[in-house]
């Protein structure tokens, strides 16, 4: 998960994917942090929001419209908008990604 220093959502999203993690069986994952700390680590990474939730260094929620820089990140929750992504979202993601679609 890459992140800047003080999100205020990162928090909610760790406890998020610790739900969805073991929602898909894999409650044992080792979830790594990485802060980006610069706009230049930011277009490096192509990191468009902290935070950024990565399997295998692809980003769950890519979204090629978004530009890359030092700023929150919102995602849709259904009609409203959010800091962080669902529990549920974040498990239909991780069970798509572990059957290999």
């Amino acid at each position: 998960m890459r992140y800047l220093e003080g999100c205020p959502n990162l928090t909610v999203a760790r406890q998020r994917l610790a739900l969805a993690l073991g929602a898909v069986g894999h409650s044992n994952t080792d979830v790594r942090l990485r802060r980006v700390r610069t706009a230049q680590e930011a277009e490096e990474f192509g990191f468009v929001g902290s935070p950024t939730v990565l399997v295998d260094g692809v980003d769950l929620f890519e979204n090629a419209d978004l530009p890359a820089g030092m700023s929150c990140r919102l995602y849709r929750a259904g009609e409203t908008m959010s800091g962080a992504p669902s529990v549920e979202e974040l498990t239909d993601l991780l069970a798509t990604r572990l059957r290999g679609e």
